[in-house]
């Protein structure tokens, strides 16, 4: 009668000892002293509750034991099958789920869940844990720092590509996946190339040049992680070079990391010219009686640039 009158307060044990929830959604615990406190019955009907100030479930008063029969039987308008297919504990799940309000009573794994439902609970998750969930090479970690450097100095055409820009282009580079592994083998730089126009692809290299030869013929990667294009070369490699390109259509100057002969910082310049005449003398003073076997010119720029040390005699 109790399950009956209310059916909404059916109520299921949680697992661990964690109290009941009813059928209602609202969670529930016995009062203290319950004569049912001992036996824990997984079926509860609850008759009368309250909800102690402060409290995040309600506190039941007066129940009666039931059995799934009864409370499948009292509250049969709440009963529904329906098939979920979510986001969680880091994948797709997919389940035909049975229950009784907010009671899950039975739940089986879906075969063949329907593909844009399975889009959504991938694009939640992606939304939830973020961008880590694709593979991220170090080549597509390069052009996506390119190319936010690109947007940032220059702007349109050149796309933003920072995590909420990206996001919401998720449902278009999600298409076939239907699982969390499927994301690991997403082609991430070619997605980020897809996002650029035809023009814009083909200045990549112009604007954005991955490497730069120097003098000595070197080609030097350039970083570009913290927003501002950096070229760290060992200082010989540009003896004869007054300026180092500017970038991003000559917006940007190159910052240059002149390197010892062991690959420490000795300067940093975007003015390669000012450097030759007004720091390099204080740099070589320094450095050319710890490196011996390296040239050190009185006049940078007019020596040949090397990757070499000085021939021996």
């Amino acid at each position: 009668m109790v399950a009956l009158a209310f059916p909404e307060r059916v109520a299921r044990a949680r697992p661990g000892g964690g109290g009941y929830l009813m059928a209602s959604g609202t969670g529930a615990v016995l009062a203290d002293g319950s004569a049912l406190a001992g036996a824990r019955p997984e079926w509860l009907a609850v008759a009368a509750a309250d909800r102690p100030a402060g409290s995040a479930s309600a506190r039941v008063r007066q129940a009666v034991v039931i059995d799934e029969d009864v409370a499948r039987a009292a509250a049969a308008p709440l009963l529904e099958t329906a098939e979920e297919v979510a986001w969680r504990d880091g994948d797709v799940v997919a389940r035909r789920v049975e229950r009784l309000g907010a009671i899950e009573l039975d739940a089986r794994p879906l075969r063949d869940p329907d593909p844009e439902l399975v889009r959504t609970a991938l694009l939640d998750g992606v939304r939830a844990e973020g961008l880590g969930l694709l593979t991220w090479t170090p080549a597509a970690v390069a052009l996506r720092e390119r190319l936010a450097f690109l947007h940032g100095a220059v702007g349109e055409p050149w796309p933003a590509v920072d995590d909420a820009a990206l996001l919401e282009r998720a449902p278009e580079w999600l298409a076939g996946a239907r699982r969390r592994s499927d994301l690991r083998r997403v082609d991430v730089a070619g997605l980020l190339r897809g996002l650029l126009p035809w023009e814009a692809a083909s200045r990549l290299e112009e604007y954005a040049p991955e490497r730069i030869e120097v003098p000595s013929g070197s080609r030097v990667r350039v970083d570009y992680e913290q927003g501002r294009p950096v070229l760290a070369v060992k200082l010989q490699e540009l003896f004869g070079w007054d300026a180092a390109p500017r970038l991003a259509g000559g917006r940007v100057p190159l910052v240059v990391h002149l390197l010892s002969p062991a690959g420490r910082p000795a300067a940093v310049t975007a003015d390669l010219a000012t450097f030759w005449r007004e720091g390099y003398k204080a740099v070589r003073a320094e450095l050319r009686g710890r490196y011996p076997k390296h040239p050190w010119p009185e006049d940078p720029t007019a020596a040949t640039p090397t990757r070499r040390t000085n021939p021996r005699r």
